[in-house]
């Protein structure tokens, strides 16, 4: 039988108005949308073993409950790293089998989803294909949960009508990602609208996170919108990290090395506390 969204304004699924209470996603012991404070952390791109493994286990120590890192890696340039595919797939259930950590990363073709899907437990629509409804469609498929970031010059209402098309075709369980937006500002990578996370709050029941990695392209931003969204009510966060970021692949500018994430996460567990939120730490 066919859901009657009829009375519902252009975004229907994904309203509050449809659904009041909070919608809560279980990725093995955690639980987004819930009181805890989730961080996905890790390198932008996968880029060996050695990188990889170094990265997670510290990650973990620090306190992060999921770890990302890019197989597939979507370029401005055709010529810069494109990421290495299945193998990097395969890395990061590696990564996942040794520390525990459930993983995370992009799915940039509808001809991958399947492959990406048998890899890691949460998928991730960058912010280039946050309109592609193929592929939207495609996920919609899936049980497992989508991490849907905001595009460049996207508004809430093209956002959260972005998201519709997963709802829409089965699949509830949607992360909306703010990671900045296209302005006049040349200091920052992108400018990172915070107000988005009690807006979104306010209209949809979906949890939301916040990538302050890409939203300020700087990696001395980071630990301070890192904060701020925390304190604006955001489920999570998702940032970058290296063990030595001069020599990344990608996004070495604005990735934060082992010893500033550990910092950064110490204090958002005093932040926490304060808020009546819990950092899920095993």
């Amino acid at each position: 039988m066919e859901t009657d969204t009829s009375g519902f304004g252009p975004y229907k699924l994904v309203s509050r108005e449809y659904k009041p209470e909070d919608t809560l996603i279980s990725v093995g012991k955690s639980i987004i949308g819930s009181p805890q404070f989730h961080v996905i952390a890790g390198p932008c791109a996968v880029e060996s073993r050695a990188q990889l493994l170094e990265t997670a286990w510290a990650v973990k120590e620090a306190g992060a409950t999921f770890l990302r890192g890019g197989a597939f890696k979507p370029r401005s340039s055709p010529y810069s790293f494109q990421g290495l595919g299945e193998e990097g797939l395969k890395l990061l259930a590696e990564a996942r089998e040794e520390t525990g950590l459930p993983v995370v990363t992009e799915v940039m073709d509808v001809r991958d989803v399947e492959l990406v899907a048998s890899y890691v437990d949460i998928i991730q629509i960058g912010a280039r294909n946050m309109q592609n409804y193929f592929l939207l469609k495609e996920v919609s498929r899936l049980e497992k949960p989508i991490i849907l970031k905001r595009g460049q010059s996207a508004t809430l209402e093209e956002w959260l009508l972005a998201a519709e098309y997963v709802l829409d075709g089965g699949n509830w369980q949607v992360i909306l990602c703010e990671r900045g937006i296209r302005t006049f500002e040349k200091y920052t990578r992108n400018t990172l609208d915070l107000n988005a996370v009690p807006a979104l709050k306010n209209i949809s029941h979906l949890p939301v996170f916040v990538d302050p990695s890409h939203g300020t392209g700087r990696w001395e931003l980071v630990t301070p919108m890192a904060k701020a969204a925390l304190a604006a009510g955001a489920d999570g966060i998702i940032v970058e990290v290296h063990p030595c970021p001069v020599k990344a692949f990608s996004d070495g500018e604005q990735s934060l090395t082992i010893k500033k994430f550990g910092k950064m996460m110490t204090e958002l567990k005093k932040m926490a506390k304060v808020l009546d939120r819990v950092m899920p730490i095993e």
